[in-house]
């Protein structure tokens, strides 16, 4: 089954501090766009989570870390940022060039066009208001290395015909012995491939009623174009998730430990020591 992708238009910002990126095979960041800043990430119990700030704006950053094209699926609240559809990693994705950055900006409308994500209330997140509440709150980063082209072998002590004047065979292969398939572009992931893993469990828990979700806001100009991508695996090599919940759910969830504030005038008399 050939799987049309998106081809990343080239972006050369780089990432803000390591302490915002999560990932290995690529770094991935959330940038606040209306604060401009990358936005701390925070490790409690096995997960990563980011503050949202309602109304506010923001943008997935990807930098490739690897030398060879990456195949990047981008989940928000559950929902495939460029089909539409209920998340899942078999679906298309964005293609990233070696050691570049991409940007997603928003769900994506057209080849031309995206609608802008932002962090709004539960219940008018994008993902809420198409009837799939369930996974409001995390966004998710599957990553594909591409599989590698076959190696052209050749003879190197061809034999020779016996016929007289006959030339010899070309230490070559030929047209109809080379591997099929263009040379730079490639193919998706088989059906049987594809089917094999469709019902495969996510590794990640569905959050259930988060405060916070992502809108589909302004239509803005976003360029990019069809390509191919055969993955080397059925499964990705390294999913990446990262919770985001408004500064006091945070709190309240332990997620961050709020400052102790002393205060001044705590009573009006005073008491005896203990």
């Amino acid at each position: 089954m050939k799987l049309k992708s998106i081809a990343a238009l080239v972006v050369l910002w780089s990432l803000a501090g390591a302490a915002a990126a999560v990932g290995n095979i690529a770094d991935v960041t959330i940038h606040d766009r209306a604060e401009n800043r990358a936005l701390p990430v925070y490790h409690h119990q096995g997960r990563f989570y980011v503050v949202g700030k309602p109304g506010n704006e923001y943008q997935i950053r990807v930098r490739n870390r690897t030398g060879e094209e990456i195949l990047t699926v981008v989940s928000v609240d559950g929902v495939n940022a460029v089909s539409g559809e209920t998340a899942n990693w078999h679906q298309t994705g964005y293609v990233l060039a070696p050691h570049r950055t991409l940007e997603v900006r928003g769900w994506r409308k057209s080849l031309a066009r995206v609608a802008a994500f932002f962090f709004t209330e539960h219940q008018n997140s994008y993902a809420a208001r198409t009837a799939r509440p369930d996974n409001v709150g995390v966004i998710g980063i599957a990553l594909f290395r591409k599989k590698a082209e076959p190696e052209a072998q050749i003879n190197q002590t061809p034999p020779r015909r016996e016929s007289s004047g006959a030339a010899e065979d070309s230490p070559f292969p030929r047209a109809s012995d080379a591997a099929s398939g263009p040379g730079v572009g490639a193919r998706g992931a088989s059906p049987e491939s594809a089917a094999e893993g469709r019902h495969a469990p996510s590794p990640y828990p569905a959050q259930k009623s988060s405060s916070l979700g992502t809108g589909h806001g302004r239509s803005e100009t976003s360029h990019a174009r069809y390509t191919s991508f055969e993955r080397a695996t059925v499964n990705p090599e390294e999913v990446v998730a990262l919770h985001y919940d408004t500064y006091n759910n945070l709190v309240a969830m332990g997620v961050i430990r709020a400052p102790r504030i002393a205060t001044p005038f705590p009573g009006q008399f005073v008491p005896d020591p203990r």
